[in-house]
């Protein structure tokens, strides 16, 4: 009998958690919160108008702990990390809500998005509608729909909730199998190549590289995991890649807006606050 992988273990908790929430607040209850939430603000435009400029778009992410490493950061707070990532010069956020695997939480989202003018992503294993409702009564502006945790009629189904509420798709991808799927199902114009394997956490940035060439025009390539210096971040632009999603390299960073801007915007003035801690 095989041992499951981190996502599979990560895929049947989310069975259970969805089964959980259900049972305390209906999905019509949770279709009025979403339906009342402020309007969304418009992550995928915020990364395309980047790329236009051929400018780096930076999806910060708000991580406290992952599967792999561990917690990443004892003095854990969203608020101040957003705000200094937005000094930054980042074009969005990403707030894990992954309980159990990330120690991440719904306030989490909620915290960071009411210290900011940023779009934030809900990053979180989505396998069922209720969760995109849930994701949109949070406040969240877009949703992380990950190719190898679901099924094509999945993330069909997910996409069309989504497009519902009026939520930004982020799909993500590993290899040419799933990139293939992922164009076939979503015309979400955002597609993240995750450089990490979720089966074996293992990182490379080839895997962004060899992807490259079968992404359409009209498609916005968002390249997730790995990028650690400014040697990465440049192997990137110039392969007309100006879409990041980066979490720790600067969730272990004293001032992670500082980090961030210094891998991505180095030219410019420091201009970011304190220690956000």
């Amino acid at each position: 009998m095989s041992v499951p992988t981190v996502l599979e273990n990560i895929l049947a908790r989310k069975v259970e958690e969805v089964r959980e929430r259900s049972a305390v607040v209906s999905l019509a209850e949770l279709e009025r919160e979403a339906r009342s939430a402020d309007a969304p603000r418009g992550f995928a435009n915020a990364l395309l108008e980047q790329a236009k400029h051929k400018q780096p778009g930076v999806i910060a992410e708000i991580k406290k702990a992952s599967p792999s490493k561990g917690v990443l950061r004892e003095n854990f707070v969203p608020a101040a990390i957003a705000k200094s990532y937005a000094d930054g010069g980042a074009s969005c956020l990403s707030v894990l809500t992954d309980v159990d695997f990330f120690q991440g939480a719904d306030r989490y989202l909620q915290e960071a998005r009411s210290a900011c003018s940023l779009p934030v992503i809900r990053k979180d294993f989505m396998i069922d509608p209720y969760q995109i409702v849930e994701a949109r009564a949070l406040g969240a502006d877009c949703v992380l729909l990950i190719v190898s945790a679901l099924a094509d009629a999945q993330m069909a189904e997910l996409a069309a909730a989504a497009k519902q509420f009026n939520l930004d798709v982020l799909v993500e991808v590993h290899d040419g199998d799933e990139l293939e799927r992922a164009l076939k199902t979503l015309d979400t114009p955002l597609v993240g190549i995750n450089n990490r394997n979720l089966h074996t956490f293992e990182v490379s940035l080839e895997t962004t590289l060899d992807l490259l060439p079968r992404i359409p025009r009209d498609r916005m390539v968002v390249t997730e995991s790995g990028i650690m210096n400014r040697a990465d971040v440049e192997l990137m632009e110039i392969s007309e890649v100006y879409g990041f999603l980066v979490g720790e390299a600067f969730m272990r960073a004293e001032n992670p807006g500082a980090e961030l801007q210094r891998l991505f915007f180095p030219e410019r003035r420091i201009v970011v606050g304190n220690d956000p801690d």
